[in-house]
């Protein structure tokens, strides 16, 4: 799958956060979508001329985050992608924080090749009961016709813990078996900071042909002992200017990181 989807084993799916879209809270109106557009189209610029292999676009400025989407917030996003799909060379992919089914929704609209969200699972969350539509987002993806969208199961929540007492590899695995999982995310606590790698050895060993991708940070010093377990990443905060999550991407950090993979590869 990773190859078809990718063209490469160990992918590098980079980030492309939004700045804060119509609705949300930090939303700048004076501004407006020209601000955010510029921002995300100078990102997926250094992105791109660094070699990354996916971009995936995330409304990572929509703080608080919302459990289910806005009509304003959803529509400015697909607005986004789809004004900057055609500078493009790479595949890309969605991820609407936190709604599973508006996710398969955007990715339906924008011609998205895969989704990253937290489908399954009950979660003690900053944003309240976290209770995720899995069936509602898989019905979807195929009443619009779209079975061929890779969907990217985040099996340990940022900003949450798990209500239950199953271990992260039986999660894993029920996603896979009964949530149609094609492929699994392990996390870390919160956006930048590290997966624990007892985590990713567990969901790998029980899951040994399903792609399994290490979804926070991840960089330049931990990425060979990463790779050395999981099938691919996910990174943000890495690339951007002086590792903080909400500057825009520096290219130089992109094109060493990748420089790094490709020797590792």
């Amino acid at each position: 799958m990773l190859h078809q989807l990718f063209g490469t084993t160990k992918a590098v799916i980079a980030m492309a956060h939004l700045k804060p879209l119509p609705g949300s809270a930090e939303y700048d109106a004076k501004a407006g979508m020209q601000s955010i557009l510029d921002g995300a189209a100078m990102d997926v610029e250094q992105l791109q001329a660094g070699g990354v292999d996916a971009i995936m676009f995330g409304n990572e400025g929509d703080r608080p985050y919302l459990l289910k989407a806005t009509p304003e917030s959803l529509a400015a996003m697909a607005v986004l992608v789809a004004t900057l799909k055609p500078t493009l060379k790479v595949p890309f992919g969605v991820d609407y924080l936190w709604d599973p089914v508006a996710t398969v929704a955007l990715a339906t609209a924008t011609g998205a090749r895969f989704a990253r969200e937290v489908f399954t699972g009950v979660y003690d969350s900053d944003m309240g009961l976290w209770q995720p539509d899995c069936a509602g987002a898989l019905r979807l993806r195929h009443n619009l016709a779209r079975d061929d969208l890779k969907l990217f199961f985040n099996v340990n929540a940022e900003f949450a813990a798990p209500l239950g007492e199953r271990t992260i590899e039986r999660k894993a695995e029920s996603a896979v078996f009964s949530a149609l999982a094609d492929a699994i995310c392990v996390s870390g606590p919160m956006t930048g900071q590290a997966v624990d790698a007892s985590d990713l050895e567990t969901v790998k060993r029980r899951l040994p042909k399903v792609p399994v991708f290490a979804n926070t940070g991840v960089n330049i010093d931990n990425v060979e002992a990463i790779l050395g377990i999981a099938d691919g990443v996910v990174i943000g905060t890495h690339f951007k200017r002086d590792g903080i999550t909400w500057n825009p991407v520096d290219g130089a950090r992109v094109k060493r990181f990748m420089d790094r993979v490709r020797r590792l590869r």
